[in-house]
């Protein structure tokens, strides 16, 4: 099966996470990274002291009890991780009545959505999915991904951030914009920012963007070696 790429803002969305052992405190811990207004984790077990953790984040709330349909009431996201293979259909037929998107960790069948393999390196990220086929090629995969992109991609990204609010300040136009940001992509940048080499990334800098940002380079550059 091929499923539809997608990336969701999650900021003022309120999800529910469904069981909380060693799985499902990796999904809320991935929600709330990502900015979840508000995570509701419900457990028939009381927490244990990992999962304390996770509660301690401020956008996590818990409740030991059952699962019951009201839970679904204004949520935007559901993710369902027991062994209670009848309440995972209950969750998964449930959500479907609401649309609501609704992932039941590792059975596919009963999913609105498959959460993939993620690689991230500061705000990269890279999603590896390989339909449901093989979990375990889609990890493989992420791991080679680390040889290939460093922590140079994060270091660049937080760069770009930087200097994009500013050169769009200017207001030379998209073409010229887009110019700008090619011809760093493809200069040395990415080498001199794994060697850490600030002295050559600056005059990579010097070279490629417009001299009226030239003095907003060492603000550019700050905390990045």
């Amino acid at each position: 099966m091929r499923y539809y790429p997608l990336y969701a803002d999650l900021t003022r969305k309120r999800c529910l996470v469904v069981g909380a052992g060693e799985v499902g405190r990796r999904k809320i811990g991935t929600l709330a990274a990502c900015g979840a207004k508000e995570i509701l984790v419900l457990d028939t077990s009381p927490p244990d002291a990992e999962l304390q953790e996770v509660l301690a984040l401020p956008n996590v709330s818990f409740e030991q009890r059952s699962f019951e349909e009201a839970d679904l009431d204004g949520r935007f996201l559901v993710i369902a991780s027991t062994s209670n293979e009848e309440l995972n259909w209950r969750i998964s037929r449930a959500c479907e009545a609401r649309d609501l998107l609704c992932n039941i960790v590792d059975q596919p069948e009963k999913c609105s959505f498959i959460v993939p393999a993620l690689y991230t390196q500061g705000d990269l990220t890279v999603a590896i999915s390989t339909g449901g086929a093989s979990p375990a090629m889609a990890r493989k995969i992420r791991k080679e991904m680390s040889e290939t992109f460093g922590s140079e991609y994060a270091a660049a990204l937080m760069l770009m951030s930087r200097l994009r609010p500013l050169v769009l300040e200017l207001g030379l136009g998209s073409p010229r914009n887009g110019a700008i940001f090619r011809s760093l992509v493809e200069s040395g940048l990415l080498d001199a920012l794994e060697r850490r080499d600030m002295p050559a990334t600056a005059e990579i800098l010097t070279a490629h963007i417009p001299s009226e940002l030239h003095g907003s380079i060492p603000e550019l550059l700050d905390g990045l070696s």
